[in-house]
């Protein structure tokens, strides 16, 4: 639901969707490409070659110690690997597995809940959750915090999962309690989700349904207490977030002995309906679109993630990844449209930002690719990322693309800074 202002006197309102739809399960696709970060010192990503045959939930890695590493979601044959650059420059391979249409498991992972086996087997996990930080002696968590508020709007994957997986999230906290040493581990919900949530045997808090509230910053700032400085994250301040459907993904592999290889999926179709999948990970999303009957024409926008953080992609051979929370099809007459307009002053996005940022200075300043006096005079790194700015736009500037942009540009300046140091 949208309330919109009279007049630009009150902010617009924007509820996150609180029922989440059954899932429909889609059955295991011809082929998955799992995207295997190349590691930071570059050489082979992997040892893997066309041909080799591997197994459902086998860990792909260049060394078996290594970082970086993808969990095959299929059992079948390397058909293709090839190399990949996201929009960010970031490289991968791109490993293709023709599937048989069977699951031979995988023997590797073994039920012991130790940091180091989260580290090796669940980075990759649906919901993409990180333990690196309990690895960092620099770091001192202190709380987990399970979330099960969405990401964006429209999307109901851990909503989803605190409804119908309280059993494995209950499962998933008592392994994360064990595994980190973290004894306070709370939970955050809608109201309409608190009897499931009480059974998980974490530390219960509701989160108002307005958007963005569902955002880990804001839940530091309403929820634990704690404002998130600029450049900072939560982990900074001794708080770790993971994700409803990654702990109920952790809950179930220490139960059943086989790691999840699944992603739940919410799918938005150009009349605005919704659909929640669970399917492989690595699916094309031309397989996930099929099987909801959505369908695409040219210059239709195919967004991965939610209306208002997602990122326009493509192609529709591009794979489901442990982080998509959701596809949304736009018809080329629904979808929001971009101006090189300027900046008229009216401070609907001052108005409506949550840690009030003066967006109208901070864009200027993005335009010009001025970066570092960005940061360093109208808060760019204070930015949370919810999209906003772009949404009550009147210019139609696209101010969260700006964003997103000069957050990555700011942080090559630092990388860049530390290494001629």
């Amino acid at each position: 639901m949208i309330k919109r202002s009279f007049l630009g006197l009150a902010k617009p309102r924007l509820q996150y969707n609180l029922v989440p739809d059954p899932i429909q399960e889609l059955p295991i696709p011809g082929t998955v490409t799992l995207l295997l970060k190349e590691p930071q010192n570059g050489g082979g990503a992997t040892a893997l070659k066309v041909g080799d045959a591997v197994k459902t939930a086998q860990r792909l890695a260049a060394s078996p110690d290594s970082a970086e590493y993808v969990i095959s979601s299929v059992t079948g044959t390397v058909s293709a690997m090839a190399p990949y650059i996201d929009a960010y420059g970031q490289k991968y391979t791109a490993i293709t597995i023709q599937a048989s249409g069977q699951d031979d498991w995988d023997d590797e992972f073994k039920k012991e809940q130790t940091i180091d086996t989260a580290l090796k087997f669940f980075e990759y996990a649906p919901g993409s959750p990180s333990f690196k930080p309990f690895a960092d002696p620099e770091k001192s968590i202190r709380t987990i915090v399970v979330n099960g508020m969405d990401q964006d709007l429209l999307l109901t994957a851990n909503q989803y999962a605190v409804q119908n997986e309280a059993a494995e999230i209950k499962s998933g906290v008592q392994a994360l309690r064990k595994m980190t040493g973290v004894d306070r581990i709370v939970i955050t919900v809608p109201d309409i989700l608190v009897q499931q949530a009480n059974t998980t045997g974490a530390e219960v808090k509701t989160v108002s349904a307005t958007y963005p509230d569902g955002l880990p910053h804001m839940i530091m700032k309403e929820v634990v207490g704690q404002v998130v400085p600029g450049g900072n994250t939560p982990e900074d301040q001794g708080v770790s977030f993971i994700s409803a459907e990654a702990a109920a993904a952790l809950g179930a592999a220490f139960e059943t002995g086989q790691l999840r290889v699944t992603k739940v999926v919410t799918v938005v179709g150009k009349d605005g309906k919704t659909t929640n999948v669970r399917t492989r990970i690595g699916t094309p999303l031309r397989d996930v679109l099929q099987a909801c009957n959505v369908s695409l024409n040219d210059r239709d926008r195919l967004i991965l993630g939610g209306a208002m953080r997602g990122a326009a992609t493509y192609s529709v051979d591009l794979p489901i990844e442990p982080r998509t929370d959701g596809i949304v099809v736009q018809d080329e007459a629904d979808s929001a449209q971009t101006t090189n307009y300027p900046c008229i002053n009216c401070g609907e996005c001052i108005r409506i930002c949550p840690v009030k940022i003066p967006v109208n200075m901070l864009v200027r300043f993005l335009e010009a690719r001025l970066y570092e006096d960005a940061a360093a005079m109208y808060d760019l790194e204070c930015c949370i990322e919810c999209g906003l700015c772009s949404y009550v736009c009147i210019s139609r500037i696209p101010i969260f693309q700006y964003i997103m942009l000069g957050k990555y540009e700011l942080g090559l300046i630092k990388t860049a800074e530390a290494a001629s140091a």
